[in-house]
């Protein structure tokens, strides 16, 4: 009896898909686990201790957790008034970042909030922003005539003014939209269209890196690629570090908190911190890992079948589109599958915006399933109330 009322009372304090609340809380024990054992680099380096680290890194963790539960409360539709407000604050924030932003890691993607003094990855924001207008505008076009500028001419120039100092992240957002695209039923010549006007934007990015070249990172994207291909130096100490830690991990792993490597990785907490999760836990670990964002993925789509609107279904899906692609981006680099980027392991890596943002994503995702759930239940006792009276 005890155990049906704590499920009731968790059922209903956690609304929506509870397999993606499972894979939520899941992913949130692994990245605690994990970054206590990589931030020691961190702490040796800036002379604090791994505990304060940590403490942060969790506190982080928990806001972004509230996060997920307050959009998760909101009515999704609300996102779709919301999303050209949005967009429209995303853009001079962007256009602000690449003139005046802070640069750190030779990357101009930070402001610093006033009086505060914390930075914000504009990128982030704009992300979530482009992704819900593009949901918007889709859902638009399945009822009504929508001019194609609206949705291309957005999704340019956000990923234009993204890619100078994050070219991965721009990446993952335009094909992200273009995936929305496809799914929406858009002709696939104005799919086309998008590609090769993105084309033509990332060859004008170029040609300005030679008037900017401290702004546009064309030199890095560069020395990135011959670094992959030819197996020189550069980023090679870190490709080398990584493969040594998923070399030691073998099948079962050293143990949580055996990691040697996290000791040497550069940026171990962050951009490798996936090769970590391999040392300590090994391919088992790795699989679950891979499994959780597999499951993530599944479950979104399984909410697209049932979604009763468009805009519920193509938002769920974008939201999760970028998550997905950006963590298997991430372990992609990882293992040395793919050039060094820089991306982040949602929801797992420390980093301060990159956990809230990924939090509204996910609290946004669940408040579709919400939605969804409410709905198929109301229309199954709609059902049942027929039934009765027939009979």
């Amino acid at each position: 009896m005890d155990v049906k009322f704590i499920q009731t009372k968790v059922g209903a304090l956690l609304q929506g898909d509870k397999v993606i609340w499972l894979v939520i809380g899941l992913l949130a024990i692994l990245s605690i686990l994990t970054v206590y054992s990589s931030a020691e680099a961190l702490a040796l380096r800036t002379g604090a201790n791994t505990e304060s680290f940590l403490a942060k890194h969790i506190i982080l963790l928990s806001a972004g957790m509230v996060l997920i539960y307050i959009c998760h409360m909101v009515n999704y539709v609300k996102y779709a008034r919301l999303s050209v407000i949005l967009l429209v604050i995303a853009i001079p924030l962007l256009v602000y970042t690449q003139l005046l932003g802070e640069t750190l890691n030779q990357a101009t993607r930070w402001i610093k909030i006033p009086f505060i003094g914390v930075t914000f990855q504009t990128s982030d924001f704009a992300k979530i922003a482009l992704i819900m207008y593009t949901a918007r505008t889709l859902s638009l076009m399945q009822t009504k005539k929508v001019p194609l500028g609206e949705l291309i001419i957005p999704i340019l120039l956000v990923c234009g003014l993204i890619a100078p100092s994050d070219l991965s992240s721009a990446l993952i957002l335009f094909f992200t939209c273009a995936l929305l695209m496809f799914i929406g039923r858009v002709e696939m010549r104005n799919v086309f269209s998008l590609f090769m006007l993105g084309v033509g934007a990332f060859a004008i990015l170029i040609m300005l890196s030679e008037f900017f070249p401290n702004s546009i990172r064309v030199s890095t994207w560069i020395t990135r690629l011959k670094d992959f291909w030819m197996g020189s130096s550069g980023d090679q100490f870190q490709v080398e570090q990584a493969q040594m830690a998923i070399a030691q991990g073998g099948f079962l792993g050293v143990g949580p908190g055996n990691a040697q490597q996290a000791h040497f990785l550069p940026h171990s907490y962050s951009d490798y911190i996936f090769c970590v999760i391999i040392e300590e836990y090994g391919t088992i670990g790795a699989m679950v890992m891979i499994a959780l964002y597999v499951t993530l993925l599944l479950r979104c789509i399984r909410l697209v079948t049932r979604s009763p609107k468009a805009f519920g279904a193509m938002l769920a899906l974008g939201l999760c589109f970028s998550l997905v692609i950006q963590a298997f981006v991430h372990m992609a680099v990882n293992v040395n599958l793919l050039p060094v980027t820089g991306l982040t392991l949602p929801f797992v890596s420390m980093g301060g915006t990159s956990l809230m943002f990924t939090g509204i994503s996910l609290g946004i995702i669940l408040s579709v399933s919400k939605y969804i759930e409410t709905s198929v239940g109301e229309a199954s006792k709609s059902l049942d109330n027929e039934v009765t009276l027939e009979n």
